[in-house]
């Protein structure tokens, strides 16, 4: 039954810890309470990055209000699905209040709700973290100390985890083969620090021009002073967790998501799921497609709130290398429906950041932060920037155009989102503001539920 915290009905929760397994007594309370309920239409939500289970349920709640009356009739039940991620405590969520937001310290030190936050994220590294959290209060000027930073890093996050979550890292294959990890956890780390901390100078002032500089540069590029190297350490780590979170949506999304969405086909085959994902959670419920038992065609809408992928998973071959394809390629076959995408320019977290952590070993070295869009973008573009790429077929609406268009059945559709994803501030930008009515709308007719 429904949750206290969330006002609609029949809502259930479910939820999954990082190598997929299920809380079986919720799971199996959703797989008998969807028939008791004769629901018709179940609309499944994956939260992104959270730092708890309370924070997810005020997003569902606050998501799916609109959604009775914009379709009262239909018979809809919905799901809030819970798993391990975390968000750093420097980036608000629009619509959702952030307590004692002003004593936040400045980066790059690590504040007390992100320190617990890795705590429960990374059992058993407490001692790790605090060495982490106290080079990050020290600044040494030394390269030795970045170098150790980064060390620790990657120490925390294990770059080659051990169980099932080593298998999904990877967004795009070359030849059959997954992509290795990315630069930042392979790299030189006082390089990928000073490429961070530039980024985030010019996030921090991105239009403003100064007299004498050339034509079309930033401030922040142009300035004769050198970034802070410890703000990109905190940038590397923030960057660096949220790699593992990225790991463990693959594998929550496959063996998790996607087992249960064909159990309950399997008890209840008329019952329609529609499933939402934010941010990781976009890359949860894609990778549910492969976690599909065969012949399960009950998934009848997938859309995408600002994909914290690769704009090319889902493609068979990549434009920059005709032996590489998409980790997820021909998975919205999987959908007896349309596969939607929404996207927006507003999202700094996934058109600036994004690529520079994506990036591999030895791309596009030594880019400054005022090409990345440019020069890294295209190649290590993110789904909620720019929308599904490589990908014949694939139609594009504005919002506005989306909402009075009767959507198509089938394939990719991209949803150009930016005229309401605006909200927030740097590094992050607008990547968490959707909680709107519209994208509700688009959910529905994606789904055509009426």
């Amino acid at each position: 039954m429904a949750e206290p915290a969330v006002s609609v009905t029949p809502y259930w929760e479910l939820t999954f810890d990082a190598d997929g397994d299920p809380d079986s007594g919720k799971r199996d309370r959703l797989l008998a309470g969807v028939a008791r309920h004769q629901v018709r239409d179940l609309i499944v939500f994956a939260h992104g990055w959270n730092n708890d289970r309370s924070v997810a349920t005020r997003l569902y709640d606050r998501f799916f209000a609109p959604i009775p009356q914009l379709a009262p009739a239909a018979r809809i039940g919905y799901v809030g699905v819970v798993w391990p991620s975390m968000r750093f405590s420097d980036e608000p969520i629009p619509d959702l209040p952030r307590a004692v937001a002003a004593e936040l310290p400045r980066r790059p030190a690590l504040d007390k709700d992100t320190r617990h936050a890795l705590l429960e994220t990374f059992p058993g590294r407490a001692t790790v973290i605090d060495q982490i959290a106290r080079l990050l209060d020290q600044q040494s000027r030394e390269e030795a100390e970045l170098e150790e930073f980064g060390r620790l890093v990657r120490m925390l996050v294990d770059v080659v985890p051990p169980g099932p979550q080593v298998l999904f890292a990877a967004d795009t294959l070359a030849e059959g083969v997954p992509q290795n990890s990315p630069d930042m956890l392979s790299g030189s780390v006082a390089a990928v620090c000073e490429e961070f901390a530039r980024a985030l100078a010019q996030l921090e002032t991105p239009d403003r021009t100064p007299e004498g500089a050339p034509d079309g540069v930033p401030a922040a590029a142009s300035s004769f002073s050198l970034p802070n190297p410890w703000e990109g350490a905190h940038e590397l780590l923030r960057q660096a967790t949220y790699y593992a979170m990225k790991r463990r949506a693959g594998t929550v999304g496959e063996r998790g998501l996607g087992r249960v969405v064909g159990q309950l086909a399997g008890r209840t085959p008329q019952v329609r799921v529609h499933l939402v994902g934010h941010s990781f959670g976009a890359r949860l419920v894609s990778f549910a497609l492969r976690g599909l038992p065969k012949g399960v065609r009950t998934v009848k809408s997938v859309t995408l709130l600002q994909g914290a992928f690769s704009h090319y998973a889902f493609a068979s071959r990549l434009p920059h290398d005709a032996r590489a394809g998409g980790v997820l390629e021909g998975q919205q076959n999987r959908i007896d429906g349309p596969l939607v995408c929404c996207h927006s320019r507003h999202d700094s977290a996934l058109s600036t950041i994004y690529p520079l952590a994506s990036r591999m070993a030895g791309d596009a070295r030594g880019v400054a932060a005022l090409d990345v869009g440019r020069m890294l973008g295209a190649k290590w573009g993110a789904l909620g920037h720019g929308g599904v790429q490589a990908v014949p077929g694939t139609r594009s609406f504005k919002l506005a155009e989306a909402l009075k268009a009767k959507l198509p059945a089938s394939g990719c559709v991209n949803i150009d989102a930016a005229t309401v994803v605006r909200r927030g501030g740097p590094p992050a930008g607008a990547h968490s503001d959707i909680v709107h009515r519209e994208l509700a709308q688009v959910v529905l007719a994606a789904g055509r539920i009426k």
